[in-house]
């Protein structure tokens, strides 16, 4: 009687799930820096006139954990393509420059209490993020559609910005 042999080795599904888990907690924590260090809890942005459709505050955090989630996620799946590849290495460049912009608007808008500069730094932003979503579309179709909440939040964002510097200018 001949039995079924079974490997060790291992099916790569733990690991990649724990390898994506990881991306998103690095989006994430990458993400939130500038809100612990220098956030919307200030007496200066409280004053601000703000739009009829300035979302209530809770919603940001649940917002934007949301969405750095669905960037790590995003991220991982352009990655695991392999960073030998160019249109891998363009998507991954991107995604580390438009987050750069997305970390920058923090500190612009609440530390330098500029809403005009951090307007600057989110319209760029806004760019950015719409040129990293076609570019990760070229590389995994998934992860490009991953982003588009993102890209609308950002729009959104970049409306909020405008309408509380033109009522406080």
């Amino acid at each position: 009687m001949e039995s079924s042999t079974q490997t060790n080795e291992p099916t790569g599904r733990l690991p990649d799930a724990l390898t994506a888990l990881a991306f998103v907690v690095a989006v994430n924590v990458v993400g939130a820096v500038p809100a612990l260090i220098g956030g919307p809890d200030t007496a200066w942005f409280r004053a601000l006139e703000k739009p009829a459709f300035y979302p209530p505050g809770w919603l940001f955090g649940v917002v934007w954990t949301v969405l750095f989630s669905l960037m790590g996620l995003a991220l991982y799946l352009v990655v695991r393509r392999g960073l030998d590849r160019g249109p891998v290495r363009l998507a991954v460049g991107l995604f580390v420059l438009q987050m750069a912009f997305n970390v920058a608007w923090t500190p612009a808008f609440f530390a330098l209490q500029a809403p005009l500069a951090a307007l600057g730094v989110i319209a760029v932003l806004f760019v950015l993020v719409a040129a990293t979503v076609a570019a990760f579309a070229r590389v995994d179709r998934r992860a490009g559609a991953l982003l588009v909440p993102y890209l609308a939040w950002v729009g959104f964002a970049t409306v909020l910005n405008y309408a509380i510097w033109s009522l406080n200018a």
